[in-house]
């Protein structure tokens, strides 16, 4: 079962969720312009971008571990999901920056020193912008082995990302807490040696 699924898989174009990935983004604005939102369009903005980019880079973390723990081969789009995760976090950060705060230089830098929750949210996004820079074939035959260590910056920038949500929330609410322990979860299965088939016959 999992063969002829990797092998549809294989059929399908990594690049054509580069297409698909701006049509939430567009929805989302849609019902800010429209009044659908709520009460409060920015802030609904805001968390649905913030919240879709912490589930695309918690997909893209998952992708290695679902291979190696069940075959399901993803790997073929994994580059892309993180480009299209950073763009998600590219625009979760600008509609805080232009929408909710305006564009007020010194409010914005006094809350990202001030506010903790604010402040790892930024160095998550920070870990990011050299992935996405280097997130190109040019730049893989450049770096070589280097590119591979400098792409681990991943993990600290999803975690961060998770406690991001879980500080914003005030308090021990359970879908944030949830995405943390998904996070961590991910994180340990990477790092857990896939154990052996005579292992296991053993």
């Amino acid at each position: 079962m999992i063969d002829l699924v990797n092998s549809n898989l294989r059929k399908l174009p990594a690049w054509s969720l580069y297409i698909v990935a701006p049509l939430p983004a567009a929805f989302w604005l849609w019902q800010g312009a429209t009044g659908a939102s709520g009460p409060e369009p920015i802030k609904a903005l805001e968390h649905s971008l913030g919240l879709f980019a912490l589930q695309l880079l918690i997909f893209g973390l998952a992708i290695t571990p679902l291979r190696k723990w069940t075959g399901l081969n993803l790997l073929k789009f994994r580059r892309a999901v993180g480009v299209v995760s950073f763009f998600y976090v590219l625009l979760h950060f600008l509609t805080w920056l232009v929408l909710d705060m305006s564009l007020l230089w010194g409010q914005i830098l006094g809350d990202i020193v001030k506010r903790p929750y604010i402040t790892i949210g930024f160095i998550g996004f920070v870990l990011l912008i050299p992935l996405a820079i280097t997130s190109n074939n040019l730049s893989v035959r450049k770096l070589g082995a280097r590119w591979r260590k400098l792409h681990k910056l991943v993990y600290p920038a999803v975690l961060l990302g998770g406690l991001h949500w879980v500080w914003l929330a005030k308090g021990w609410q359970l879908e944030p807490m949830l995405y943390l322990a998904a996070i961590l979860t991910i994180l340990a299965l990477r790092a857990i040696p896939k154990p052996r088939k005579r292992a296991l016959a053993a």
